[in-house]
């Protein structure tokens, strides 16, 4: 059984010998035959496979939205008649904007207060007499009510007057007044913005298989169009509890310090949350692989001693790749390739197995982490 086993395993390794010989050797005849057939050599650029670091991160497209914004109304009608502030003021909570006409509610205030403290000095004198027997008890609990009754009256009065003066519910900048003096204004017609700015939030969507790797407190860096060449730093303040059915993805909200006011409401911004430690990956350009339905390829540049006209040789050999992931123009590989393999970045097209190259790196494609485009 022993021998049989060793019989077996060495017509295996003999099996297998044989084959890789065999590619090895269709390989170096067909580079033979190429350059022995007058092939032209290609010019392709290239580059040195290398590790870098990479910074574990999920991208996402986000708004800006502030802690508290509101648009600014009166919950009943009526005439303005002061304004108190300036378009784009900074104000604090309770600060006075805009004011009402009020003198017919005031007057009627008054009226109110006066039957108030008449009910009151009543309820007062009969509380004396009730003392002494003069009046009913029936009598001084109509008192009490009448009094009750003359001070609900009155803070509903005052709740009205307090409507007709329209304060900054919370601490923030003020945006252009779209109201004048004099003009009518009916209940809910909007009289300004108000927005609180700093800090201010920002609102994505994270895939439902990234969302495991986001927790509250992650940092998060931001950027934004209206603001190129910037960039904000804040962190992960909450995660919605639920995942939208129609997409799959998860609400998250960060929270970023903006004490410039740079960064405003409704921006669109580029989020990206930073996730763990720097990792150390082979890296390629994106455009060194050949990206194929049944597998991702690349070419590297082997030395092949000398050709017929005894010049160095050197061919393009083709791969099959394990990719990761891509970061601007970078791509990560995971197997195929070893650290100091020469890899073709442009010219693929040209190329098959054993295809003779000239190297020419005077013009590179783009190999940027995170590529800025230029306006030409």
């Amino acid at each position: 059984m022993t021998k049989r086993m060793a019989l077996m395993l060495l017509l295996a390794g003999a099996l297998f010998g044989a084959i890789f010989g065999w590619k090895a050797f269709v390989a170096r005849m067909t580079t033979k035959f190429l350059s022995s057939q007058g092939v032209p050599p290609q010019t392709v650029s290239t580059t040195r496979a290398g590790y870098l670091e990479w910074q574990s991160a999920v991208s996402a497209v986000g708004t800006l939205r502030a802690a508290h914004g509101a648009d600014l109304a009166p919950q009943v009608v009526g005439v303005i008649a002061a304004i108190h502030f300036s378009s784009g003021q900074e104000v604090k909570t309770g600060a006075p904007l805009v004011q009402l006409d009020n003198a017919s509610d005031l007057a009627l205030l008054e009226s109110l207060k006066a039957t108030e403290q008449l009910a009151e000095t009543t309820y007062k004198r009969d509380v004396q007499q009730r003392k002494a027997n003069f009046i009913s008890q029936a009598a001084l609990d109509t008192d009490v009510a009448n009094l009750r009754s003359a001070k609900a009256r009155v803070a509903e009065q005052q709740a009205l007057v307090d409507k007709k003066l329209i304060r900054a519910p919370f601490t923030g900048r003020l945006g252009v007044r779209v109201v004048d003096l004099g003009q009518y204004v009916a209940a809910g017609t909007k009289l300004v913005t108000l927005q609180a700015l700093d800090p201010i939030l920002v609102d994505f969507s994270v895939p439902q298989n990234q969302i495991g790797q986001v927790e509250p407190g992650q940092k998060v860096v931001l950027s934004s169009d209206a603001l190129p060449g910037e960039h904000f730093e804040g962190s992960v303040s909450a995660i919605d509890s639920k995942v939208d059915p129609a997409t799959r993805n998860v609400l998250v909200r960060a929270s970023l310090p903006n004490p410039r006011h740079r960064l405003l409401p409704g921006m669109f911004a580029n989020v990206e949350i930073r996730l763990a430690a720097a990792q150390r990956r082979l890296t390629l350009p994106q455009t060194a692989i050949t990206f194929n339905p049944y597998g991702d390829t690349v070419f590297v540049i082997e030395d092949k001693g000398k050709g017929p006209d005894g010049k160095p040789l050197q061919v393009a050999s083709q791969r099959f790749v394990t990719v990761g992931p891509t970061r601007g123009d970078q791509i990560a590989v995971l197997s195929g390739v070893k650290e100091g393999e020469t890899v073709v970045t442009a010219g693929q097209l040209k190329l098959r197995n054993g295809t003779p190259v000239i190297v020419n790196n005077s013009v590179q494609p783009s190999n940027e982490a995170a590529p800025t485009p230029k306006d030409e």
